[in-house]
């Protein structure tokens, strides 16, 4: 288990690699993918960021089929984008059905031991091998690198005009399933064919040395990786975009995106947060990064909320609670703002102070933070220490 954690880790270090693509190994593996669906090896363009493909040359959408697992091996009327889609999907549904096997065999997941105990422990205890890595060692990588980077990658470029192709192979962005299968394989969980470890060695390369690739019929285009990648641990094992002065993720051209503990943000949450932006965020997370960027007294100052009361927190000794109105016209309902501090210790050994909005028609910070636990005033004063 331990060796199919460092696999994993050496995924997300790759995921997040801000090195120089390698350009030769990158064009010997797509020029392999090529020949092995019996295409012509194309024409190379590289670009400094997915978001400048277009100005490449990438525009046309092909027509790709609707299941790659039912598409013949070799077809003359696909675009080479649907036959290599076909090709890496291959590896994907074996992998799945074994998996699915495995899971039927050992039963549904009414009781997971490894949600509580460390995969190692879980092992030792019988669980099997195969779900645990499953369940608790490959979703870290799926969340830094699929969730964390890809998607809000994507959801950028979309919102800038779209991915101008109709099939972006995602290079080092797609580590969350060739890493996966990588892990698979050198764990020893599962065995591969030749031909089918032969496949996963070109696209492991390919994830290695450059960013996102389209792949033409005639000319193949393919992105530089970042410039920039600041992350910082996260509770699962794995590590989310994270900075405070600056791009989380940043390519040469200067496209990229901000974002505060994982969460995308836009620019002015770092550079300039105002109680006015704040309040004209639809989106509760990206205000709360801004709310906490300020700091929540600030907050509360600046934005001239009322205070409606403060009592100390009978959850949590040591602390105050403080409540709130909340401008109707501000966050789209009518509100209270409850400020409270967190329980438990941050890594750093402080608390952190947080905010939450409840009714408006809670009458003291007591009834409010009761009701965030689902509970009645006079149950949370008798709580020992809430989390």
């Amino acid at each position: 288990m331990r060796r199919a954690i460092r696999i994993r880790d050496e995924w997300i270090d790759e995921g997040l690699s801000a090195l120089p693509a390698d350009r030769p190994a990158a064009e010997a593996a797509i020029s392999e993918l090529y020949t092995r669906v019996r295409r012509p090896v194309p024409r190379f363009v590289w670009v400094p960021s997915p978001a400048a493909a277009t100005d490449a040359g990438v525009s046309a959408r092909p027509t790709l089929p609707p299941r790659f697992d039912a598409l013949p091996r070799h077809r003359d009327d696909w675009p080479t984008a649907g036959l290599i889609a076909a090709q890496y999907a291959r590896l994907g549904y074996r992998i799945g059905e074994v998996v699915s096997l495995r899971r039927r065999r050992y039963g549904t997941y009414l009781f997971d031991p490894w949600r509580t105990d460390a995969p190692e422990q879980a092992v030792r205890q019988g669980t099997d091998a195969m779900l645990v890595v499953s369940r608790a060692v490959i979703p870290a990588l799926t969340r830094t690198v699929r969730d964390s980077v890809l998607v809000p990658l994507r959801d950028l470029l979309n919102s800038e005009g779209g991915d101008p192709s109709g099939y972006s192979c995602f290079g080092q962005h797609g580590v969350h399933q060739v890493g996966a299968y990588d892990l698979w394989r050198r764990s020893g969980l599962l065995r591969f064919r030749p031909e089918e470890s032969e496949a996963l060695d070109v696209w492991t390369a390919l994830a290695r040395s450059c960013g996102w690739w389209w792949p033409g019929d005639e000319v193949c285009v393919v992105s530089e990786r970042p410039v920039e990648v600041r992350a910082e641990p996260a509770p699962d094992g794995g590590r989310r975009p994270h900075s405070l002065d600056g791009p989380a993720v940043r390519y040469a051209d200067g496209w990229g995106f901000h974002a505060v503990n994982g969460t995308r943000v836009p620019e002015w949450v770092i550079t300039d947060p105002t109680p006015e932006r704040i309040a004209a965020e639809p989106n509760i997370e990206v205000r709360r990064c801004a709310i906490e960027r300020i700091g929540w007294d600030a907050y509360t100052e600046a934005a001239g909320l009322r205070l409606v009361g403060a009592a100390p927190d009978p959850g949590n000794p040591g602390s105050e609670l403080r409540l709130f109105d909340l401008p109707s016209d501000t966050w789209g309902t009518p509100a209270r703002l409850l400020l409270a501090v967190n329980g438990s210790l941050e890594r750093d050994g402080t608390r952190r102070r947080y905010g939450l909005t409840v009714p408006v028609d809670l009458p003291d910070p007591v009834a409010a933070a009761a009701w965030t636990y689902g509970l009645g005033p006079d149950q949370y004063a008798r709580l020992q220490r809430r989390t």
